[in-house]
């Protein structure tokens, strides 16, 4: 890594601590040189709240620093890990185990979740005093909290700690083996849907008893109408509710997929309708940020279809790219907006710092996404052969260069 020695006044665009100013097209910097970035824009460092870095336990599929790698590579410089691996963080022994693999493997800022549950059984609560000084916040993402009394003392513990519960909503009683969205592309394929209430019906739950309770809670990767319409109402009413919506649920749905296991993650693509009301979400302030929710798995694991593949899709190296040429250069949102979802709004949620943490973007590169290319070890992504406006040439993590060109 490379200390960043100095950066010149000029007239290229830079967002710092929420606000757009003029600032360097040109860095000098040790084994780098000067770099002409007349063309290019310098982002504050991006936040994703949704990563999956598979370690300890998973480390074929990612390892620390190949996700940690990953993440500078698309621009990232804090990401937060889910706690589904082996062993859960659900004690302050298993979670050390995590914590060892941060400290030797990543580039990056990594703060790890929690587990709500132990194992993410949703039978017995985790070690959560124990382990809050060193986690993020509490979450079991991949499954969510059948029980409701469950979710109310999880609710009630993570309040008088100070910490937020971060929710993957799912009802287990309404998923009857679907895979796909419930909507036209599985009817006429003849593939087991996953219904939108599943979703929303334990957002619903959830709404209610952060209400009553008064716990900080967050909605993981939201993708239904529904789910958009309680959350609005919710902060209508002042609940403490944030959410995120992932890329590929904005500007893709069931009518792009294909018979192909890389087009199958959890919560599935939905309807246009679905992507649509996500838009709207994002412009009027419902949906506070964008996560990838990163989720690499061995090209074993996702040649099976969408019957037999493993859920999910690699998105930290696609993420800017994929918005800023789909969302962006449309004319749906500006580049301000879009720093504010990746960047900004993530850091003033969860208490993240951003310090001399930034990225160089050409914004006028363009490129066709090859999974070859990728630092991350998943190669699973619907993007495939998809021509993307945005070039990563530099991020840097507290002055110093995790990523370059």
């Amino acid at each position: 890594m490379t200390n960043v020695l100095e950066m010149r006044k000029a007239n290229t665009t830079v967002v710092r601590n929420g606000e757009l100013s003029l600032f360097a097209p040109f860095f000098s910097c040790r084994d780098l040189g000067s770099v002409d970035m007349e063309r290019c824009v310098v982002l504050p460092g991006f936040c994703d709240v949704h990563v999956h870095f598979r370690e300890p336990g998973f480390s074929y599929k990612e390892t620390m620093e190949s996700g940690s790698l990953a993440a500078a590579h698309g621009g990232y410089t804090h990401v937060c890990t889910m706690p589904n691996l082996n062993p859960v963080p659900d004690s302050a022994a298993h979670l050390r185990e995590q914590l060892d693999r941060i400290a030797a493997g990543a580039c990056i800022a990594v703060y790890p979740y929690g587990a709500i549950t132990v194992g993410q059984k949703g039978e017995e609560l985790s070690a959560m005093a124990d382990m809050a000084p060193d986690v993020i916040a509490f979450s079991d993402d991949g499954r969510g909290v059948q029980s409701e009394e469950m979710m109310r003392e999880a609710m009630l513990l993570a309040k008088s700690l100070g910490k937020m519960i971060v929710a993957h909503c799912e009802v287990n009683d309404l998923l009857h083996g679907g895979y796909i969205h419930d909507g036209v592309y599985a009817k006429t394929h003849g593939h087991k849907g996953i219904c939108s209430e599943s979703e929303y019906a334990q957002i619903a739950r959830d709404l209610r008893l952060a209400e009553e309770i008064g716990c900080a809670y967050h909605v993981c990767h939201i993708s239904a109408k529904e789910s958009v319409a309680l959350i609005r109402e919710a902060k209508a009413r002042g609940v403490d509710v944030t959410c995120e919506t992932a890329p590929h649920y904005l500007v893709m749905d069931e009518n792009d997929l294909q018979e192909d296991g890389r087009f199958k993650m959890n919560p599935p693509l939905r309807s246009k309708e679905d992507r649509e009301a996500l838009i709207e979400g994002i412009l009027d302030g419902t949906i506070d940020m964008i996560a990838t929710d990163h989720a690499p798995h061995s090209a074993e694991e996702k040649s099976r279809g969408l019957a037999g593949s493993a859920f999910g899709i690699v998105g930290l190296e696609t993420a800017f790219p994929l918005l800023y040429t789909k969302l962006v250069k449309t004319g749906v949102i500006t580049l301000e907006k879009l720093t504010e979802l990746m960047a900004l709004n993530p850091r003033r949620r969860f208490g993240i710092p951003l310090e001399n943490d930034f990225s160089v973007w050409d914004l006028e590169a363009s490129a066709k996404v090859d999974p070859e290319t990728f630092l991350s070890l998943g190669r699973a992504t619907p993007l495939t052969g998809m021509e993307l406006f945005g070039e990563n040439l530099l991020t840097v993590y507290h002055g110093e260069i995790v990523y370059k060109k």
